[in-house]
């Protein structure tokens, strides 16, 4: 196949930087979504072993990065995927109709805003309604999102704590053969919440605030029996909860408080006989008024652009396609 060469109009260096990334890195996520070699030279876009129908959907990326790096910030790798995707579908690329949603800052100031349509739901989602589910597949950033506006929130007053709870469900594991303490159990199916805490607060200020109880990170067995007022709680992984584990923890809402439930019902991890309360609660609480049902897709994925792809094979054959 020949090399296909692309001119954008008014290109200018910055944008063309942006654009190309550092060490190339937007172009060769491109190229992995194009499924093609693409590089930039003198102001031409070049792409190898590409399909011809693949130029009108590389143009049609590049002029809306080109548009994107004029309006705000410099291009991420994030942008380019959720780009290519649109393109493929022959959608129209648009990015400013959420980049100007601030979820936070993290410590060093970033700021975070929402990637995808998708993403946007939910911020906006989690900004009106007290309770908000938050159904998709791995790498939408629910759990990464629900965290960094629990922290934005207690910054700005708005609650005085934060409580941080999941499930203890993990593949089959016994959390009774987990060597260690209570704390040094339950941990290791913790760390996607860590994880966001250190990006908002640093790993320092995130263990003061442990300590000082303005932030509770606890299995969802230690809800029971509590009215969480004044917080804004987030369970997470909530596909591996049963239905009294559900009602337990809905229930628990108080005064001037929010709840975030997010989970994927494509990886519940329970016996196969027992139902996962993340769907049940998905069915009964449809249609309340102050509770958001937001869902999220492949199209919402911000990681590797491998990721959507293997994520679509799987909801394409199932878990266990017949062998041929």
């Amino acid at each position: 196949m020949d090399t296909l060469k692309i001119r954008i109009d008014n290109l200018t260096d910055s944008q063309a930087m942006d654009i190309v990334g550092t060490a190339d890195r937007n172009l060769n996520v491109l190229g992995e979504c194009l499924n093609c070699e693409i590089s930039y030279r003198d102001q031409v876009f070049f792409l190898r072993s590409a399909q011809p129908q693949t130029e009108q959907k590389a143009r049609a990326v590049l002029k809306a990065l080109q548009k994107l790096s004029d309006q705000r910030r410099s291009v991420t790798e994030q942008d380019v995927i959720y780009a290519c995707r649109l393109a493929e579908r022959g959608e129209d690329i648009f990015f400013a109709d959420f980049s100007s949603q601030v979820v936070g800052r993290t410590l060093s100031g970033k700021v975070i805003t929402p990637k995808t349509r998708g993403q946007a739901a939910f911020v906006e989602a989690m900004e009106k309604y007290p309770v908000v589910f938050a159904i998709g597949p791995a790498g939408t950033g629910k759990t990464y999102l629900a965290v960094i506006r629990a922290v934005t929130a207690m910054k700005k007053g708005d609650v005085k704590r934060i409580v941080l709870t999941r499930p203890a469900v993990e593949a089959g594991e016994n959390l009774g053969f987990l060597p260690g303490d209570l704390k040094e159990k339950v941990d290791p199916y913790l760390t996607p919440l860590y994880d966001a805490l250190h990006v908002m607060l640093g790993s320092e200020q995130t263990e003061k605030l442990i300590e000082k109880g303005a932030i509770e990170i606890a299995p969802l067995a230690y809800m029971r029996g509590r009215t969480l007022d004044d917080a804004y709680v987030i369970l997470d992984e909530a596909q591996n909860t049963t239905v009294p584990q559900m009602k337990m923890f809905m229930t628990r809402l108080g005064f001037r408080s929010k709840m975030i439930i997010t989970g994927d019902i494509t990886q519940i991890d329970l016996d196969r006989h027992t139902l996962s309360g993340l769907i049940h609660a998905s069915d009964i609480l449809r249609g309340i008024p102050e509770i958001s049902m937001v869902e999220l897709s492949s199209d919402d994925i911000v990681r590797h652009p491998l990721v959507q792809k293997i994520i679509e094979r799987y909801e394409e054959y199932g878990e266990r396609p017949e062998r041929k």
